[in-house]
């Protein structure tokens, strides 16, 4: 499988917020949103990781679509550990550093208005 090809994977021009992040393995993400009315219409990620990051970061990215921003901010790790049951125990941090771009991106969103 290419990288290409997971569910909202790619960068953004024009978001409304972005952010980005190196975890402790060596992973990088990035997290794009498109906020209207306080909600996100539009979420995409884009990581030079793993599987397991890619997977992490898609569903993030689909969990936060058609919420209101201080909403999505609700949504923890755990949330995607548990939804990805096959995420191995060791790439449990690949959760954690999708979840962190999220919530930093959601911060540069606040702080700009």
């Amino acid at each position: 499988m290419n990288r290409e090809d997971v569910k909202n994977f790619g960068r953004m021009n024009d978001p409304s917020a972005s952010a980005w992040i190196k975890g402790l393995c060596g992973d990088t993400m990035e997290m794009y949103l498109v906020i209207e009315n306080n909600v996100i219409k539009e979420a995409r990620f884009y990581t030079d990781g793993c599987i397991s990051t890619c997977a992490c970061g898609s569903l993030t990215a689909e969990l936060v679509m058609g919420r209101n921003y201080y909403k999505a901010l609700s949504i923890s790790p755990n949330d995607i550990i548990e939804s990805l049951k096959n995420l191995p125990e060791q790439n449990h941090h690949c959760a954690i550093l999708a979840v962190s771009t999220l919530y930093k991106a959601i911060a540069n969103y606040m702080l700009q208005y």
